[in-house]
């Protein structure tokens, strides 16, 4: 095993811990806007996410995301907010000002 090896694997390793972690964010994103969509009696359409840069969140170095979400109040309309995460953390949510039935 040579440099180069090593070198490779250490890569292979960052980039399978880049998913994850990614990964786990996206999946607390959704849960959350499943939750919030519930407290305030919307229909969830579909979650995407627009954006993700590094960091530096507490003092340790983390993901910021944006996602946009669609969502309906009366399952006849589509309104599309924004959230923001610092890692697993909820920053904010927006939603435009929609239908209330």
């Amino acid at each position: 095993m040579n440099l180069l090896d090593v070198f490779l694997l250490v890569l292979i390793a960052a980039s399978g811990a880049l998913f994850w972690r990614i990964r786990m964010i996206s999946e607390a994103a959704s849960r959350y806007l499943n939750q919030y969509c519930d407290s305030q009696h919307l229909q969830l359409i579909s979650v995407a996410r627009r954006r993700t840069r590094p960091m530096l969140y507490r003092g340790k170095l983390d993901w910021r995301s944006e996602f946009d979400f669609e969502f309906s109040s009366t399952g006849q309309d589509c309104y599309t907010g924004n959230l923001t995460m610092n890692g697993l953390t909820v920053v904010a949510t927006q939603t435009p000002p929609h239908r209330i039935h």
